[in-house]
């Protein structure tokens, strides 16, 4: 068997990236050469997102691209893996001849098989159990040296009525705690001084487990590796304990930077979602956290345009919004995903409707974030820099509030060079769209 040259293309989250470097470094051992550009390559892997309708259209849109590639003669064979064809393999199949092959969320350590299938001519299809557990192994890490994500578990239990993930990802399965502290070692060791902590939930970790572990514990361990910043996405409200909250305070490593994705505040709404808070809780979470972690900034998510939500329900979404002042929001209209029990729900809200609110609530958010960002202004921030922006000629990076490739950026100046993936102090000067300005204080 020759050596091929495999191009990888990851969509969607930082999970799914994961999924992607595991698949990068299993092809790599195999022996073949692994690139990001499809032109000229023997096999694309497409690693696709599945979960909302924009994520469907960008999917398809990169098949359809990496197709004409291989009419052009530029590309031999493309393999469609991850959650679009763990979801729609009859669709593919007769409505994307393109594809070549598929790989099923279950089935990401089959790709060298599936690739050398391809390439000996057969039509390749892999769906291998998706509540499976394995250990993830060896990654080709393809963030920026000094930033690097860490997967402490794999699916979901927690059955929100809105969301397709379980049906796709499986149930939440843990990984122990041995293979995340070797991996994590190995980060810290090849220079990463980000770890971004991720999972669909990071706070259920460990209570799936044999031998029960929590967040709590792993982190703790995790802040005794050489790392300058821990960042957490995402931890579900309703299992934030005492014990993580007193942790998430005491260990300075981790950032006070938290990304709880609640997606609503009206009870009914909540109960519709088949989430398990409601808002009284809600309210007394965020004030147990700020009391504990006074420059604590929150990044949630939220859900507008729900079945049943009316103008009242939609009014106490803002004035929550108002009291709260969340510094960082994402909010997105809701999407009737097909075997979800919402897209079956009555008094479904007219998309426009659901659209005008999204546009309200992003208004509403943009006057909070201004406040948060004015409010920045003659402080000393600390900034791990990301490098030069030639565009803006200065510096970029970003706050501890401000995660990567999701908020906002620190655009600076400084008398010398400053290298990629350092740490500096800068005195907030300005505000510029959104973005902060500043010199670096010497």
């Amino acid at each position: 068997m020759s050596p091929y040259k495999i191009a990888f293309v990851s969509l969607g989250c930082a999970k799914n990236l994961v999924n992607t470097e595991q698949m990068m470094a299993l092809c790599r051992r195999a022996g073949h050469t692994v690139t990001g550009d499809p032109d000229g390559a023997d096999v694309a892997v497409l690693n696709t997102c599945g979960f909302i309708e924009s994520a469907k259209s960008e999917a398809i849109e990169n098949i359809l691209e990496l197709a004409e590639l291989k009419k052009a003669g530029r590309l031999k064979k493309l393999l469609v893996a991850g959650c679009l064809s763990q979801r729609y393999p009859d669709d593919i199949r007769t409505e994307l001849p393109e594809v070549d092959g598929m790989l099923g969320t279950g089935s990401y350590t089959d790709v060298v098989t599936a690739v050398e299938e391809l390439m000996a001519g057969e039509k390749t299809e892999h769906f291998g159990n998706i509540h499976r557990t394995f250990e993830d192994g060896e990654r080709l890490v393809t963030t920026p040296p000094y930033t690097a994500y860490l997967k402490i578990a794999e699916g979901c239990s927690n059955g929100c009525a809105f969301c397709i993930i379980p049906k796709l990802r499986g149930r939440y399965r843990s990984r122990s705690m041995e293979a995340l502290l070797a991996e994590a070692r190995q980060l810290a060791d090849s220079g990463v001084k980000e770890l971004i902590v991720i999972a669909q939930d990071i706070t259920r970790y460990g209570m799936d487990l044999e031998e029960p572990s929590s967040l709590a514990r792993l982190l703790k361990e995790l802040c005794k590796l050489d790392f300058h910043w821990i960042r957490l996405h995402y931890l579900y409200p309703e299992v934030i304990t005492d014990e993580l909250i007193d942790t998430i305070a005491r260990e300075k490593k981790i950032v006070h930077y938290l990304d709880i994705p609640i997606q609503h505040c009206n009870d009914g709404i909540l109960k519709a979602m088949r989430r398990r808070n409601t808002r009284a809780e809600l309210e007394d979470l965020f004030a147990r956290l700020r009391r504990a972690i006074p420059d604590l900034v929150v990044r949630t998510s939220l859900i507008c345009g729900l079945p049943g939500e009316g103008e009242a329900e939609f009014e106490e979404l803002c004035q929550f919004l108002r009291e709260q002042k969340l510094q960082r929001v994402g909010v997105f209209q809701f999407s009737p995903e097909e075997g979800t029990l919402a897209a079956a729900m009555e008094d479904q809200v007219d998309p426009e409707t659901a659209a005008r609110r999204v546009e309200l609530v992003v208004d509403l958010q943009s006057r909070i974030m201004d406040e948060y960002n004015e409010a920045r202004l003659g402080t000393v921030m600390e900034v791990l820099c990301e490098g030069f922006d030639a565009q803006a000629g200065c510096f970029a990076g970003r706050t501890y509030a401000d995660s990567v490739e999701i908020d906002g950026r620190v655009l600076f100046t400084a008398a010398g060079a400053v290298p990629a993936g350092s740490f500096v102090n800068v005195r907030i000067t300005g505000v510029s769209d959104g973005e902060l300005t500043g010199e670096i204080e010497e």
